[in-house]
């Protein structure tokens, strides 16, 4: 479980595939604070470390992961948001964010809003998922609020310690984010769907 507050920006050193596997080696501030075994969200994906030293360390996505989110799109060099798993007496600074992403989004829109900015993204909403105004809603694992909540869109606003400590400054139109929407809703969503009259009965 993590909390969508991330900790640093790591950066990709290498890529690996095996088989239908990428193997995704990063440069990371705490990487010498890590052993395997241990559990760390990257663009909100929890993944497992596999390998590390005082530098660096590795994990494996394997073809499901790489379907859901844009790790499979990381090249040499980019930015990965990046956090450990919450410690359960830990302030909750952010809101529940599990590491499970949803599905992708992409940025429609970056609009500068006198010292903040506006990011607007699309997703499909065929899979089911919803935002709601002021919701909560993890965006390549940064624990934001949802603004202009529409259908199959919605929009975040950034703040300059965001901007500047994430990977949002790289985000612009066209990049693909990864989206983790709000458990809760997930699953007031879910019921709906099962167990409520639609419209036509």
């Amino acid at each position: 479980m993590f909390s969508g507050i991330v900790e640093a920006t790591a950066s990709v050193a290498a890529l690996e595939r095996e088989k239908e596997n990428l193997h995704i080696t990063l440069e990371c501030p705490f990487a010498k604070e890590l052993k395997v075994d241990q559990s760390v969200a990257h663009n909100g994906v929890c993944l497992t470390v596999v390998r590390c030293n005082d530098r660096t360390y590795t994990v494996t996505a394997i073809l499901e992961t790489l379907q859901k989110s844009n790790l499979g799109l990381l090249r040499q060099g980019d930015e990965v948001n990046v956090e450990r798993s919450m410690k359960i007496d830990s302030l909750l600074d952010g809101h529940l964010v599990q590491g499970h992403v949803d599905q992708t989004a992409v940025c429609s829109e970056v609009r500068e809003a006198d010292g903040s900015w506006y990011f607007t993204f699309t997703y499909d909403a065929a899979a089911g998922n919803i935002t709601v105004e002021k919701g909560s809603i993890a965006v390549n694992g940064v624990s934001l609020t949802v603004v202009n909540s529409q259908h199959g869109s919605f929009q975040v606003a950034i703040i300059p310690y965001t901007y500047e400590h994430t990977n949002f400054h790289a985000i612009g139109q066209g990049t693909v984010v990864n989206l983790e929407f709000d458990v809760v809703g997930k699953y007031i969503a879910k019921l709906a769907k099962l167990y409520l009259p639609t419209a036509s009965a």
